[in-house]
């Protein structure tokens, strides 16, 4: 089921094949949302009822688009009382963390010797959307990750949308709606409703910043309506992979894999360790582990597309192969995981020993697991309270600073050729004179 890898031609054609899954490419794909992002700007809210319709299944009419607390509340009532307890303590412990984000995200200004005040002013944005994925992957826990960084940010007004069927389908998404308070929920999904969200419609007013995974059509619309708004990332598909050594026990590495392989086909879930005999009695447990799970045709076809048990030389070859990929989550299981977490300069996330699966970090530690996927690791991070604040610089300037300082703006000015600029200075500086 899982494919082990010893060879330098088998693993660099399978990271290909991994890293050939980015949406950002696929022409094909943009073209196709380019022309519903452009009819539900222009048509509004007859364009997201129609594409509900042909997309979804659900003929809904205008005023049906935006849920009625209410419906919610019939949903979130169907709540497994253990499931809501849950809910509740995964609520606290990823606002606990967040708050530590907003301390370190605060305004700041400091004075120089001749008055001059520089800093700046750190502020939420107005409003957030955020996208709650529907189907398959309708997740509670997504609506968690979303909406707590917002509103520790202090955003004024955060917006969710689903696709139809989502809140009936999936009560737990409905409780921690309310558990968190969010009223205004829109039962639209795919790349129209990022489109709505985006430009706004007739019922869905525009937001600043749109946030939350989704499908491949989902990313595709927040790529293209990046501008217009804020996004977070363009999310591809979901990935793991677990650094192992010896000391992993392969029973523990196999349920991670096939943890991460469940999410869709074109999931990603690799394995790099030094040792053979490890990779083997993974994938022999990868093998009867998958017998019993419900999703096992799912998790089958991921494992055999992008899927592998890489084994390499050394751990300093296991990073690089890791750098390489710059994973959305990273499991590191070593005798010395510091030393081999120092090697890592590319990952999401990094989940430290045995008894860190990452499915801790899915619903439970604290962190976000909206994480940058395909690579983007390189350059981008976790979803935070940062994607939720603006930061305005602050200048406050003398007018003993702009007498030193005048020559040398306009000198800086004319070699440009923005005579205007420079006029602007030395207006003040005659002024002073005078």
């Amino acid at each position: 089921m899982i494919e082990i890898i010893r060879d330098e031609a088998g693993r660099r054609a399978k990271l290909a094949r991994i890293k050939g899954r980015s949406v950002a490419a696929d022409a094909d794909l943009l073209s196709v949302v380019a022309e519903i992002v452009e009819d539900v700007r222009l048509r509004g809210d007859a364009a997201l009822l129609d594409y509900t319709a042909r997309f979804d299944g659900v003929r809904l009419r205008r005023e049906q688009l935006r849920v009625e607390e209410s419906a919610l509340r019939e949903s979130a009532a169907r709540v497994d009382v253990r499931v809501l307890e849950a809910l509740r303590a995964s609520i606290g412990n990823i606002r606990a963390f967040h708050e530590q984000e907003r301390v370190r995200a605060l305004s700041w200004e400091v004075e120089s010797a001749r008055g001059v005040r520089l800093g700046q002013r750190v502020t939420p944005v107005e409003s957030a959307g955020l996208y709650v994925p529907g189907g398959t992957a309708s997740y509670p826990s997504s609506v968690v990750m979303n909406v707590v960084p917002a509103q520790v940010a202090g955003v004024r007004r955060v917006a969710v949308v689903t696709p139809p069927r989502t809140l009936s389908e999936t009560p737990a998404v409905a409780a921690a709606l309310l558990e968190l308070g969010v009223k205004e929920v829109y039962q639209v999904g795919g790349a129209q409703s990022v489109a709505a969200l985006a430009y706004g419609t007739e019922t869905i007013p525009r937001v600043d910043v749109i946030t939350g995974p989704g499908n491949k059509f989902v990313a595709a619309a927040k790529k293209l309506v990046f501008g217009a708004v804020g996004i977070d990332s363009i999310a591809g598909p979901s990935e793991v992979v677990v650094i192992a050594d010896d000391t992993a026990r392969a029973d523990f590495v196999a349920a991670d894999l096939l943890a991460q392989a469940e999410h869709g086909e074109d999931a990603s879930a690799v394995l790099v360790t030094t040792s053979r005999d490890l990779a083997e009695r993974v994938a022999a447990e990868v093998a009867r582990q998958a017998e019993t799970l419900p999703r096992r045709s799912i998790v089958t076809r991921s494992l055999a597309d992008f899927g592998a048990a890489f084994v390499v030389s050394t751990l300093e070859e296991a990073c690089d192969t890791v750098n390489e990929l710059a994973p959305e989550h990273l499991e590191i299981i070593t005798r010395d995981e510091e030393k081999t977490a120092a090697l890592i300069r590319h990952a999401g996330a990094i989940f430290f020993g045995a008894h860190t699966p990452e499915a801790v970090g899915d619903y439970f530690a604290g962190p976000n697991h909206v994480l940058p996927t395909g690579g983007a690791s390189r350059f981008s991070s976790a979803l935070g309270v940062q994607n939720f604040l603006r930061r305005t610089s602050v200048i406050r300037y003398t007018r003993d600073e702009l007498q030193q300082t005048a020559p040398m703006i306009a000198a800086l000015a004319e070699a440009e050729g923005l005579d205007a600029h420079a006029r602007s200075a030395l207006i003040r500086l005659q002024s002073i004179k005078e």
